[in-house]
């Protein structure tokens, strides 16, 4: 495959390293060549990494099995999740999955990612989450949505641009990819 080809979550080997896409863009300076912008993750040691690369480049793709899990609760070290089909627990280390960390909520679904020698190295979460304001400003009367917006923080701490009208307490969507406001998640659900 082609590094051009290259999209987020996509694993793939490099120098006997398993790597993960977390960000690829495809990027043409006013001179020279086209390139591939990416921000990548070592499976292994949790490392991330700008990298460069040529559209051209080769890389090696590795298969991924998904499993379907719960997360229930972090240690102090560890995210644990439970397989939904045999109840069996797995632990993730919280260095491993620091890009996702603001998104886990008590009993949110995930799929477990697997390499074809059964070694879990990593998580999908699902494209949105529902989530709590913890704490934004004041509503503003008269406020719309097309309005500028505010930070809010999440439960997770995970902060977000919302529209000014949002309160603390209320329950919205975020999208994961981005970590963007989606909604209201009593509109959405209607």
């Amino acid at each position: 495959m082609q590094a051009i080809e290259l999209k987020k979550g996509m694993i793939f080997s490099q120098d006997g390293k398993l790597i993960e896409v977390l960000k690829s863009n495809h990027h043409k300076p006013g001179k020279g060549n086209t390139v591939m912008q990416m921000d990548l993750r070592d499976v292994m040691s949790g490392a991330v990494v700008h990298k460069t690369m040529r559209p051209s480049e080769k890389v090696e793709l590795v298969n991924v099995a998904l499993k379907k899990a719960q997360y229930l609760y972090d240690d102090d070290a560890n995210f644990i999740f439970m397989d939904t089909d045999t109840y069996e627990q797995y632990l993730i280390p919280k260095e491993h999955l620091e890009a996702e960390d603001k998104f886990l909520m008590p009993n949110i679904d995930v799929d477990l990612k697997f390499t074809d020698e059964g070694k879990l190295i990593g998580i999908n979460l699902p494209s949105t989450v529902k989530m709590t304001v913890k704490e934004t400003q004041p509503e503003i009367k008269g406020a719309t949505a097309a309005g500028g917006g505010k930070p809010a923080t999440m439960d997770t701490g995970l902060v977000v641009t919302v529209p000014d009208f949002i309160k603390e307490g209320e329950e919205l969507i975020i999208g994961t990819e981005n970590g963007d406001y989606k909604g209201r998640a009593d509109s959405i659900s209607r």
